[in-house]
């Protein structure tokens, strides 16, 4: 069982940073960010794949956002010239590596995060 912890986020003007951390209690192959809007269905933001470093983005954030890792159990989702429609709670979520699973799929990951909110205004 592998728990995550969140923080960062809060409320910026549009244009503005935030970075986001989630701390891993063990190993995990793959860490991915989650956020999801009042009504929405949840949405892949992106991934890191801790063994390689590899990155993947949401096409609604590449350039924007950015995913690193401190070590193999602390990323990072730093998040620039965020927009109103970034507002959502945004989730850290971690899953081991199984084939055929994919990074943008939230059903692939085995642990969530509590989530924490970013509000973007105009």
């Amino acid at each position: 069982q592998v728990q995550l912890v969140e923080s960062g986020g809060g409320s910026v003007q549009a244009g503005g940073s935030l970075r986001l951390s989630c701390s891993a209690s063990g190993f995990v192959d793959r860490i991915g960010w989650f956020r999801q809007a009042p009504g929405k269905e949840r949405e892949a933001v992106g991934a890191i794949y801790t063994r390689s470093g590899s990155t993947y983005y949401a096409d609604s954030v590449r350039g924007r956002f950015t995913i690193s890792q401190n070590n193999a159990k602390n990323m990072v989702l730093q998040m620039s010239s965020l927009k109103p429609e970034d507002t959502a709670t945004y989730y850290c979520a971690a899953g081991q590596f199984v084939s055929g699973r994919r990074w943008f799929r939230p059903d692939d990951y085995d642990y969530w995060g509590q989530g924490t909110q970013v509000t973007v205004s105009s």
